[in-house]
């Protein structure tokens, strides 16, 4: 098995140890072991004394012939009678890396008189002397600072803490026109990105005087204002509504309310129309004022909103056409679709609010799309047959406007076609391009249509086993593959129509960051933009000529660049560079490195968190947090390689901390990540179990105190890994966790395993209640109690199945709560998890 650490992150001042050891040309290992009781002023004092006293003596040396003066390290080599040392430590030509055996080193010592050479020596012995007690004095003083480093409370780290020490980021950052917009405490600047003069500031208290004069409500953040037009026209959102203001008079100069209860609100800067919905059903609000309601279906049956539960890339479910002239939407009959009893605790006697959850292999929801016209009132709906059993996906416009075209994928989820339709009649056309795999299809994207030819678009497939770029001309159905290589596109994020170019974030550089490249649509050729280190977000000036880069990475807590596109004569000025918010703590070493996964020949990412003052030399106890699953990188070239505040928080308290990205999870490519393919559980913990061999090759970690903790996937995996492996962990804590995939929904949970009809061995294999009797150690169960991703229907069956077999988990609940813990909850949450570890893996 194969280690490497790169780029170890260490804030306890072992760069600054090392390099003064260097200074004597050894290792003093005394000076690591030395007590830190010493003023540091005292010290400070000492090291003062002992620099005057070497410059004293190298004064003493004037008259010596200086060429031939050996170094101390030379000279410490020679009275050792070491033989030859490596050009590194050496610095000089000619002597090549060799064993410290002892030989004959006349041949290192210079040509000088005898006399000299013994008042040379007797003075570098001095200088050493001197040194060398200044590097001790040094290590003492850099311990007592490092003594002095404040520690973290859970508060400090974890969000939503009173204390919580985030990163200070630039909210509202973006673009008008090729003008940044850049927030400030109290303004807004504008200003141009070549020269960074500021062409206007914009104050908050300004803005509000405005809107005050016009009864438009009140500007909460900068987040609530945008720029998409080319004139000075600024778009506030309040809780009244929208307002369009012109900062060359400063007056509003058009206006739309919102309706009370309004929800998924959808506005086009075009046409200036809204959609929204209300309870189940959408309206639009048109540029005039007038209020349309689009639906009037009843209980049961959801307009405007997402579908599919939000798989597929689908994040809403209104698609406003390029002019904003017509809106599709989706239509979901859920009538059909078993409620789960879902309880509100809150009233006076609970109240039952049931849940439309379509589990695997049961009756999923039907969707249909429609498309109104506001001009008209009318909406017709797509005419794509039968929609049992299938899923419309991605949505998008042609530049026209006159066609639609809908990614549609059967049930099995292993054959995708795009098909185009009509948009003014809703009549389907033509099957554009079809994609088939033998395990699944996953379309994520919408196609994307190139700004210079309305019939060609961007479409974005894993067919080649990475996610890449494709060509596709939607009236021949003829595709070219433009981005080639084994790392993922992870984001397209537009164009510069002038150089015929698309900028993209991708994992070329490597599968732990995502970087930004431009990309040559008749060539495929990529270039690299911006920094080249770390995990980026990236957004276009209008032309496509500049870009604002947001990004971290293990040593740059947050940066705003401001960019220009072109390659050739890249320009990068800083905007803003966060301070360290750990600055003033002691922060645990922080590692990542490679081990080899299950099969012997697949390289995974670990992340390793050693405890705050370490000693190889103790045994620590070690905790594995895991996620594991589809979707999802734990270990990034981000801040801290994205750290959790707990890991933190732990290492502090003198745990050690390991996180393994194993098969399965996400930025790794099809192959990687399908080998869990109906046998969820299997091949992911083989990998977690590649980890446990690591730690306990470290020689530091008590084996015997080994816990495990993990959230949603990483629950399943968290209870999956205490009742396969309980001679291996002591205590585990899962949060949130499948149980029996047989009770997860539909479209994700098929998608890996396929139903539990055409998979029966595989969902036995993966259901955790059959394994209720195999509990050895010290397993905590944590759930929300209105969890609507995993129901609590999991988590109860299993203490059910517990009982049955005798055996005795721990539970734990957030009343009111869904899949996830937010602001004090989450504080509480962590504070939870860790007494747990730390009264029962001490």
């Amino acid at each position: 098995m194969a280690h490497s650490n790169v780029n170890s992150v260490n804030t306890k001042y072992s760069g600054a140890n090392t390099r003064l050891l260097e200074m004597m040309g050894g290792s003093f290992a005394m000076a690591r072991t030395m007590t830190c009781n010493q003023d540091p002023q005292d010290a400070v004092s000492e090291m003062q004394e002992e620099t005057s006293m070497i410059h004293s003596d190298v004064q003493d040396m004037r008259g010596l012939n200086l060429k031939t003066l050996m170094t101390p390290r030379k000279m410490a080599c020679h009275l050792e009678g070491y033989g030859e040392m490596s050009r590194k430590d050496l610095g000089e030509k000619g002597e090549t890396q060799g064993s410290h055996k002892r030989t004959d080193n006349k041949h290192l010592l210079p040509k000088t008189n005898p006399s000299e050479t013994n008042t040379m020596m007797q003075t570098t012995l001095t200088i050493m002397k001197r040194i060398l007690s200044m590097a001790l004095i040094a290590l003492m003083t850099v311990g007592v600072v490092a003594q002095e480093k404040k520690h973290f409370t859970l508060d400090n780290l974890v969000s939503g803490g009173r204390n919580y020490l985030g990163i200070q980021t630039l909210r509202g950052l973006q673009w008008w026109n090729d003008l940044y917009v850049m927030p400030q405490k109290d303004l807004v600047k504008i200003a141009d990105p070549v020269s960074g003069k500021e062409k206007l500031t914009i104050s908050k208290d300004e803005i509000n005087t405005i809107l005050a004069a016009n009864h438009k409500g009140k500007l909460a953040d900068f987040r609530y204002l945008s720029f998409p037009y080319a004139e000075t026209l600024a778009v506030v959102r309040t809780s009244l509504g929208r307002s369009i203001i012109d900062f060359s008079n400063k007056q509003v100069v058009w206006s739309q309310p919102v309706a009370q209860n309004a929800a998924n609100e959808d506005w086009n800067q075009c046409s200036r129309h809204l959609a929204y919905t209300v309870n189940n059903n959408l309206f639009v609000t048109t540029n005039d004022g007038r209020n349309v309601q689009v639906t009037h279906e009843p209980e049961g049956i959801v307009c405007g909103q997402s579908v599919h539960r939000n798989e597929f890339g689908i994040e809403k479910g209104t698609f406003w056409s390029p002019s904003g002239k017509l809106l599709a939407f989706y239509r979901m009959d859920e009538t059909m679709v078993t409620d789960y009893p879902q309880v509100n605790i809150a009233t006076r006697i609970a109240t039952l609010e049931p849940q439309k959850y379509p589990m695997a292999g049961m009756t999923s929801h039907k969707v249909t799309v429609g498309i109104f016209n506001p001009a008209t009132g009318n909406t017709v709906y797509l005419q794509a047959g039968d929609p049992t059993d299938r899923y419309f996906t991605n949505i998008s416009w042609a530049p026209d406007e006159k066609k639609i075209y809908v990614i549609e994928l059967n049930r099995d989820q292993n054959h995708a076609e795009i098909v185009r339709y009509d948009a003014e009649t809703g009549v389907r056309e033509d099957v554009v391009y079809e994609e088939r795999h033998d395990k699944y299809v996953e379309p994520q994207h919408p196609l994307v249509f190139l700004p210079w030819n309305d019939k060609i678009c961007v479409y974005q497939s894993r067919k080649d086993g990475y996610n890449h770029l494709y060509l596709l001309d939607t009236t021949t159905g003829d595709m070219k593959q433009i981005t080639h290589g084994e790392w993922e596109v992870q984001k397209l994020l537009g164009f510069n129509a002038s150089t015929k170019e698309m900028f993209i974030l991708s994992t070329e550089i490597s599968p732990l960051q995502s970087n930004l490249f431009a990309v040559d649509t008749k060539t495929g050729a990529t270039h690299l933009l911006g920094c080249a280190e770390g995990v980026h977000e990236v957004s276009l000036s209008v032309s496509g000529k500049y870009l604002l880069d947001v990004y971290a990475s293990h040593s740059i807590p947050y940066n705003v660049d401001v960019l220009s596109s072109n390659y050739k004569r890249q320009k990068r000025v800083n905007l803003h560079a966060a301070e360290n918010p750990f600055k003033d703590y002691a922060v645990p070493e922080i590692s990542v490195g490679v081990i080899k996964a299950a099969d012997g020949a697949t390289d995974l990412y670990y992340r390793l968190v050693k405890p705050l003052n370490f000693d190889s030399k103790k045994k620590y106890p070690a905790i594995i947090y895991v996620y594991g699953g589809p979707h999802a990188q734990m270990i990034k070239d981000s801040r801290n390689y994205g750290v959790s505040g707990w890991d933190i928080y732990m290492a502090q308290e003198g745990y050690v901390m390991l996180t393994v990205d194993g098969r399965g999870s996400a930025n790794r490519g099809l192959a990687f990540e399908n080998v869990i393919f109906r046998q969820l559980g299997v091949e992911e913990m083989k990998d977690q179990m590649k980890g446990v061999d690591f730690l306990r090759e470290q020689g530091y970690v008590d084996m015997n105190r080994l816990g495990v903790h993990g959230w949603s996937y990483g629950g399943f995996m968290t209870t999956n890994l205490m009742l396969t492996h309980n001679d291996v962990f002591k205590v585990a804590v899962a949060g949130g966790p499948v149980v029996d995939w047989a009770y997860y929904e539909v479209m994700y949970g098929e998608r890996y395993m396929d139903t539990p009809q055409q998979n029966p061995e595989g969902y036995k294999n993966a259901d955790l209640k059959l394994k209720a009797g195999r509990l050895k150690g010290r397993l905590d169960i944590i759930i929300g109690g209105n969890d609507p991703t995993c129901v609590p229907q999991h988590s109860i069956s299993f203490l059910r199945s517990c009982i049955d077999a005798g055996t005795h988990p721990d539970f734990f609940m957030y009343p009111g709560d869904g899949h996830n813990m937010r602001g004090l909850d989450r504080v509480h949450l962590y504070e939870h998890v860790t007494r747990y570890f730390m009264e029962h893996l001490k």
